[in-house]
């Protein structure tokens, strides 16, 4: 394999290898150009799409842009979140300090909008010059009567996964507020799925025609009222589960809930999630109605996945996303294309979810952990990858070496979950490897068995990482 930095030696392995134990959940290299972002921007994707709230990010005007409309997170009703407000923190509050800036914008807010709920996120200069955000808050719920939740999610705290668990904290300050009454036995919660291209309206059917409700949607086309009784639910889904795993162990510990971690996207892990559901309800009515479910959507997709599988076959895929369980998800998923996985790696992965992807991949595929582009690069060059499958960040590198992409994260405008996103993603896969302007790309000029391009190099201080 090639060469990476020597301090990130233990997070880059082969599968096959013996080396599945890679040592991740630590802090990035100083200077190797992580794909992660900050504590801020992890909590402000996951509160994000609650639809009828206010969220304003106390803090200079950058931190706002920055997470504005970040997710393409739809919403069946309000879109207030979609608006990006800050405080706009300037030098004159760094030095006499920001919290009357932060009360008169809460109050001005809150009176033009009515929101149900107002998020408030801490950036890193509230951590340095220490404004007391949960103070305001507290003053301003007091004085309009809707509850202020502040996030303190300042960004030199850690990486984005840090922020999931400041998200979680403060979806816990609502959570157990609300009426349970009416809410039915077979009931669930989807937590972990933000909705991107309404893909959580295509979950929901599925459930409806297996006849389960669903009560609270954390936190794609969320609203506030129903997030508060969330604790009535009989079943919490877990999907991205690095976001919201710690808000499903709080309310098991607190209501008793239990949670199963679950996985929308491909045939294979959307049948189990949904045969999952049924065997926990132990309802042969609706163990039934999933089956006629299942054995309906996987008739109406198939001839597509098999259709672009004709053309896709033997070749080469590169995955490197934010969650691990939507790596594990789309290995499986190229599997069932013909497609070959030569790398596959995620910016917060656990050690639990690397021996897994280790075990599902073939032996000598590349597993890293919180990559940089000059790694990426290399890899994607010296496998000789035809597809990269990746976020906006990840794009850029695809396209200059002459690779096609597809996005499968924040920015995506077709839905990607459920059996319909199967044919969605073998369509768009096949579209794009397929397309007649990669034979212009450099690597393909001198021919299919020309050698792969001189691969970018990482920076001095390497270390070799054996095949």
């Amino acid at each position: 394999m090639s060469k990476v930095l020597a301090s990130r030696a233990r997070q880059v392995t082969r599968a096959g290898s013996g080396g599945a134990d890679l040592d991740c959940e630590k802090q990035s290299v100083s200077g190797s150009v992580s794909q992660r972002a900050c504590t801020f921007c992890g909590s402000r994707v996951v509160l994000y799409p609650i639809a009828d709230a206010i969220h304003l990010v106390h803090g200079p005007i950058g931190c706002a842009v920055y997470t504005w409309d970040i997710r393409g997170a739809l919403s069946s009703g309000p879109e207030l979140h979609r608006l990006s407000f800050s405080t706009d923190l300037r030098e004159r509050h760094v030095v006499f300090g920001g919290e009357k800036q932060l009360e008169e914008s809460l109050l001005e807010l809150i009176e033009r909008h009515k929101p149900r709920a107002a998020f408030v996120y801490a950036t890193c200069i509230i951590g340095v010059i220490g404004d007391d955000v949960e103070a305001i808050c507290r003053s301003v719920a007091e004085r309009t009567g809707i509850a202020v939740i502040p996030v303190q999610s300042e960004g030199f705290q850690g990486s984005k996964k840090h922020g999931y668990d400041a998200a979680c904290k403060a979806l816990m300050t609502l959570i157990g507020t609300g009426d349970t009454e009416g809410i039915t036995p077979h009931s669930v919660n989807l937590l972990g799925d933000f909705n991107l291209a309404g893909e959580i309206w295509i979950i929901q059917e599925y459930l409806r025609r297996m006849g389960v409700e669903v009560v609270a949607s954390l936190t794609g086309d969320g609203r506030v009222d129903l997030i508060r009784k969330a604790h009535g639910a009989a079943l919490n889904l877990v999907q991205c589960s690095g976001s919201t795993t710690a808000v499903a162990k709080q309310m098991q510990a607190k209501y008793g809930t239990p949670f199963q971690k679950v996985s929308y996207f491909g045939i294979e892990d959307m049948a189990a999630a949904l045969y999952g559901i049924a065997e926990h309800f132990k309802d042969p009515v609706m163990l039934q109605k999933t089956r006629e479910l299942v054995s309906e959507e996987i008739a109406a997709v198939l001839p597509v996945v098999q259709e672009c599988r004709a053309a896709l076959e033997g070749k080469r895929a590169a995955i490197y996303v934010g969650g691990a369980f939507k790596a594990i998800s789309l290995v499986k998923a190229l599997r069932l294309l013909g497609m070959k996985t030569v790398m596959v790696g995620s910016q917060t992965g656990n050690p639990e979810d690397y021996k897994y992807l280790a075990d599902l991949c073939d032996p000598g595929t590349v597993i890293v952990d919180d990559s940089n582009p000059a790694e990426l690069s290399t890899f994607l060059s010296e496998e000789r990858v035809d597809l990269f499958i990746g976020g906006v960040k990840e794009r850029p590198l695809a396209f200059k070496l002459g690779v096609a992409f597809c996005d499968h994260n924040h920015e995506r405008k077709i839905p990607l979950e459920g059996f319909v996103g199967m044919a969605n993603f073998a369509l768009e896969v096949r579209g794009s490897v397929c397309s007649p302007v990669w034979q212009f790309a450099p690597r393909h000029q001198g021919g299919a068995d020309a050698p792969a391009a001189e691969p970018v190099r990482a920076p001095a201080l390497v270390e070799e990482v054996a095949s």
